[in-house]
């Protein structure tokens, strides 16, 4: 059985808005100030998931559109594979997810900058969720640290 692993790019201070630019964020693009080494494209390689209503045909590589019941969904392709499967940027599928207990790793790629503001991956509520450090390392030459959490046993 595969593992759901999240992974994002996340300021110190937790923002996870519109890294890449893409979006109408006034510090949009703040990931790529930074050298992330090649670790940084790394996850374009993976497969992925994304979670849509109005989505048909994915065009970024190696996607696959899933809709209706979320959970039910993702523990399905969860089945399927013996390798990773990766959720990126999506802190609303994201928190969906960590309520019904789907995820088994997250790979958090940390940039050394605060934002002050924007969207955060956790949402204010949730339950608490002890992790397990199982790796920590730097990429790149300025500072930006790939902290991957396990679940931690119960």
């Amino acid at each position: 059985m595969g593992k759901i692993v999240v992974t994002e790019f996340i300021s110190t201070d937790g923002v996870i808005e519109d890294p890449g630019g893409s979006e109408d964020y006034e510090h949009g693009g703040w990931s790529f100030q930074y050298d992330r080494g090649e670790e940084g494209d790394k996850f374009n390689s993976m497969p992925k998931f994304v979670v849509s209503t109005t989505l048909d045909k994915p065009e970024w590589n190696n996607s696959t559109v899933i809709s209706g019941d979320v959970a039910a969904q993702v523990g399905k392709v969860k089945g399927q594979f013996a390798h990773d499967v990766v959720v990126h940027g999506s802190a609303q599928l994201v928190n969906t997810l960590k309520e019904h207990d789907l995820v088994d790793e997250y790979r958090l790629m940390v940039f050394p900058v605060v934002l002050g503001k924007g969207k955060r991956l956790f949402r204010d509520g949730g339950d608490l969720t002890p992790l397990k450090l199982s790796e920590a390392k730097q990429v790149g030459a300025d500072g930006v640290i790939i902290l991957t959490y396990q679940r931690a046993p119960k």
